[in-house]
């Protein structure tokens, strides 16, 4: 088999975390990184216009296209999973909401025994990798790499959506990544100069050029090659090409996300033997966790007829469309530089609970919404709503291979509603926006109820809806689960247990699911595990 050159650290996928790492690493001009990407480049025009998101989606030239196994609390569905197939991997297809999550969440970490993943610890990481618009403070950081910008703050759709919390006694925040974690708020964004800041915009490409650092695209990888129990490579094919083998000297890093992971670590011989052996695969280390705690965000919708002018909708007129297309071309200005979302909020749907277990996402535009001309195509009309998500869901999932064939895809089973109280919580969430919804001023702005629509008032009525309905919110984390018990995959550090020079960077270490988004925890994650790597001392923890 033909070898390749030899590298001090191998990056597999250059998503999220591995182009943080990538430039990180290579920054020590001592050290060769090798960084290997199955997706192709970023270079087409659709990845950088933030409103192209939902197309991005369902693309398969960027895509993985994953799909889950039958969900039995679903009806049996199988859910579309979306997952980014290029440089930046998730972050150039997503949608783009910069939301670590509580501070609670990352504590709830350091109570596992995870010593060095509180709040106070992983803040001073979050603030490295950040540029936020308004510059450095006590909760941000204004010099790092990853624009952070601020969304609809201005319109009447933003007032409204904060003026209807109050009154439906809900609180606002001026920061929801701030001190003020909890209420309905202005929502931020991962978006530069209008055009979308994908972790390989802002990470890798200004590092391209070290001449210690590797990238090499349509990089398929079989397996970790292992000497003993040490990681000493990847196997890999380029495209349709023979198999190649790369040699780390000092350590392989896998950050491939929370499905691809785990099915590389079960490739090369580590996860549950005797799974490993029904797929003719000989263990290397017996670690029954591996693919399992599967979490992700599952939500919902509750939507109306807006009977208020002020609707993205009206934006979508082809002309119009194409006038924001030219203002975004040459000035970086219009709507395609923007997202719809009026607000975003972090409620708790009972006051006696701890933390916020609801995100309500409150948009301005249908989910039906399409371009429209008159006397060619209808709008689809004015609409407010929201969707509706469980934060913290006590359902647990697993991933499992297919086949011993690296190209097959994992078999992904989220198992929602196996505990029966994420279905209390997420009925909680729709009585809560409905509430909402109900309250001045968003109650005048409002007609029909689309959906779950005013026929369906009980509680069972409301819990077919919503498995009729209920959808992935694509944030998916936990199947490397790091802990600090021998049971877990990683511990502390990022290292698998079990064998030498191997760890894994990225969502699938997170032992339990934050109650925000997973762009920027992964990033975070990979800020710190750049350090741990290099053996750099931690900061000191943020005092807030």
């Amino acid at each position: 088999m033909p070898r390749g050159d030899s590298y001090d650290y191998i990056i597999v996928g250059a998503g999220s975390a591995g182009c943080v790492l990538a430039n990180r690493l290579s920054a020590d001009p001592s050290v060769k990184v090798l960084l290997l990407e199955a997706g192709k480049n970023d270079r087409h025009l659709w990845l950088k216009i933030p409103l192209k998101f939902r197309d991005l989606m369902t693309d398969m030239r960027f895509n993985w296209g994953y799909d889950s196994e039958p969900e039995p609390q679903l009806g049996n569905r199988s859910i579309y999973i979306p997952r980014g197939r290029v440089l930046g991997g998730s972050s150039t297809i997503n949608g783009m909401v910069y939301a670590r999550g509580h501070s609670s969440d990352f504590d709830h970490w350091r109570q596992l025994g995870l010593a060095g993943w509180s709040y106070a610890d992983v803040l001073p990481y979050f603030k490295r990798s950040e540029g936020h618009v308004d510059g450095d403070s006590a909760y941000h950081g204004g010099d790092g790499p990853l624009t952070v910008s601020k969304g609809d703050g201005d319109s009447g759709a933003h007032r409204a959506y904060r003026d209807a919390a109050r009154a439906a006694g809900l609180p606002v925040s001026d920061d929801l990544n701030g001190k003020d974690e909890e209420g309905i708020g202005q929502p931020a964004y991962t978006i530069r100069n209008n055009r979308r800041a994908s972790t390989s915009r802002v990470f890798l490409a200004p590092v391209l050029k070290r001449r210690n650092l590797t990238l090499i695209m349509d990089a398929h990888v079989n397996h970790v090659v292992f000497e003993g129990q040490r990681a000493v490579g990847i196997e890999y094919r380029v495209g349709g090409g023979a198999p190649v083998i790369a040699r780390a000297e000092r350590e392989v890093i896998l950050s491939g996300g929370a499905y691809n992971s785990p099915q590389t670590l079960m490739l090369s011989g580590i996860g549950d033997a005797d799974e490993l052996r029904r797929h003719g695969i000989a263990p290397l280390h017996h670690s029954p966790a591996v693919g399992k705690n599967l979490q992700d965000h599952v939500h919902t919708g509750v939507g109306y007829v807006s009977t208020n002018s002020d609707t993205f909708d009206k934006y979508l007129r082809a002309d119009r469309l194409a006038l924001s297309a030219i203002q975004w071309m040459l000035f970086s200005k219009g709507h395609l530089g923007t997202l719809p979302l009026g607000a975003i909020g972090f409620v708790r749907s009972r006051p006696d609970i701890e933390r916020p277990d609801i995100e309500l996402m409150l948009t301005k535009v249908s989910p039906e919404a399409r371009v429209w001309f008159p006397g060619i195509r209808k709008p689809i009309g004015g609409y407010l709503g929201c969707r509706t998500l469980l934060l913290h869901p006590e359902s647990r999932g697993e991933v499992k291979l297919r086949s011993a064939n690296p190209a097959d895809k994992p078999r992904i089973f989220n198992n929602f509603f196996q505990a029966e109280k994420d279905m209390t919580t997420l009925r909680d969430g729709v009585k809560l926006a409905r509430r909402l919804y109900a309250s001045e001023p968003l109650r005048s702005m409002i007609g029909e109820e689309m959906f779950p629509g005013k026929a369906i008032q009980t509680d069972d009525e409301i819990d077919a809806y919503i498995r009729e309905t209920a959808n992935l919110m694509y944030h998916p984390v936990g199947t490397c689960r790091m802990g600090s018990d021998l049971e877990a995959v990683v511990d502390g550090e990022l290292k698998v247990n079990g064998v030498q020079g191997l760890r894994v960077v990225d969502a699938s270490v997170m032992p339990t699911l934050p109650g925000g988004h997973t762009n920027a925890p992964t990033i975070m994650i990979a800020e710190k595990a750049a350090d741990m790597i290099l053996g750099r001392n931690a900061p000191p923890p943020a005092e807030v």
